[in-house]
């Protein structure tokens, strides 16, 4: 008998995948980590050989998970793509949005393209500004829902990906020797700026602001042309950038898809919400 791809194991792969975690995975979902465990022992029954290699703390993808993620990524959007076409045309609605600076070129290239074609009638309302100022606004009810970055663990919020934080400086110039330490910093109500500074200071380290911009290009930019170091996604280090080790370690951070109290019920934000959840990658 031919093998066929159960579109819920696949889901459930990806979410694993995405989250590093069967526990945080399985929340997500709102199954019990022991449904999402069964989902992937059937998925591997399918595919011919183990997915994700396993420890206590997270997951990784093997050779043939990596494979297998990006094969279905387009299987997933297709899916979800001709359901909306059989059934949800009629919805209609308005989401106002609000993004990061670092995160708004991948949010708005690659995923709310299939959004709104899959939903022509709900009207697209987004807001660029640092995470916590986001939160903020989503909090007061000005913003429906946001993309924010935060420090791992905290609650109330669905987790699109799990990122680790890592110092950068330029490839070719001793920049974290010098003293005091040039920093190119996020904007004020960043969690990144945050975390650089605290770091530093309880280390001991003298430091000075180089640049302060709430674009992320600016700060690659003054990385990249050796003029300060800074703290970045470690999926977002460049080739004109090296990780530099002896700084501070900085936790791992989440970036979450937060909403406001009014929106919980709104179709077209869960809709949103689950496109983020299936498509969003560092």
């Amino acid at each position: 008998m031919t093998a066929i791809l159960d579109i819920e194991l696949v889901r459930t792969f990806h979410a694993v995948a995405r989250i590093g975690k069967f526990s945080a995975a399985a929340e997500q979902l709102h199954k019990s980590p022991a449904a999402v465990s069964v989902h992937i022992q059937r998925l591997e029954a399918v595919a011919g050989g183990r997915l994700l290699n396993r420890d206590n703390q997270s997951v990784s993808l093997t050779a043939l998970g990596r494979r297998l993620l990006l094969s279905t990524t387009e299987l997933l959007s297709t899916h979800d793509r001709v359901l909306a076409d059989l059934h949800g045309t009629h919805l209609a609605g308005r989401i106002t949005l609000g993004v990061p600076d670092e995160y708004a070129v991948h949010v708005i290239r690659d995923i709310l393209p299939t959004f709104a074609a899959a939903w022509p009638n709900v009207v697209l309302e987004l807001k660029t500004a640092p995470s916590y100022a986001l939160r903020d606004l989503v909090q007061r009810g000005k913003l429906q829902a946001a993309v924010i970055a935060q420090p791992k663990g905290q609650p109330s919020a669905q987790v699109l990906v799990l990122t680790t934080p890592v110092w950068v400086g330029p490839t070719h110039t001793a920049v974290a020797s010098m003293d005091p330490l040039p920093l190119a910093v996020h904007a004020a109500q960043c969690p990144y700026r945050q975390a650089m500074i605290e770091s530093l200071k309880h280390s001991g380290r003298r430091l000075r602001v180089v640049l302060e911009s709430p674009s992320n290009q600016a700060i690659k930019a003054c990385v990249e042309a050796g003029l300060a170091i800074s703290l970045i996604d470690r999926a977002m280090v460049t080739d004109n950038m090296q990780i530099l080790d002896g700084l501070p370690v900085i936790p791992e951070h989440e970036i979450v898809f937060v909403r406001s109290s009014s929106s919980h019920d709104d179709e077209a934000v869960n809709l949103l919400a689950q496109a983020m959840q299936q498509h969003f990658r560092l």
